[in-house]
C-alpha cells in the first residue's frame, strides 16, 4: 500500500483537473489509510481469537480431568463408607 500512497500523491501533485481532482485523491488516500487500520484491526481480531480458542480448549480440557478426579475420589468416599457401615453391622 505505500507504493500505492506515492503513486496517489504524485497524481495529485500532478492533477490538472484543479480541486475536483485533489479532492478525489485526498479520498483515495483516507480511504487507503482507514482500510490498512481496518485490515491490521482485522489480523489482530483473527490473532486474539485463536488465542482465545487455544485458551478455552486448554480449559475444557482442565476441566475435564479435574471432573474425573473428582468422580474418582467420590467413588472411592463412596466404597469406604459402604466398608465401614459393613464393619460397624459386623460388631
Amino acid at each position: 500500500m505505500k507504493n500505492d500512497d506515492l503513486d496517489l500523491n504524485h497524481a495529485a501533485s500532478q492533477a490538472d483537473d484543479g480541486d475536483e481532482s485533489e479532492t478525489a485523491v485526498t479520498h483515495l488516500l483516507i480511504l487507503d489509510r482507514q482500510l490498512d487500520r481496518l485490515l491490521a484491526g482485522c489480523k489482530q481480531l483473527v490473532q486474539e481469537n485463536q488465542t482465545l480458542r487455544e485458551q478455552n480448549d486448554a480449559l475444557r480440557l482442565e476441566r475435564d480431568a479435574l471432573r474425573d478426579k473428582y468422580e474418582h475420589s467420590r467413588a472411592r468416599i463412596e466404597a469406604m463408607i459402604v466398608r465401614l457401615n459393613s464393619l460397624e453391622q459386623s460388631s
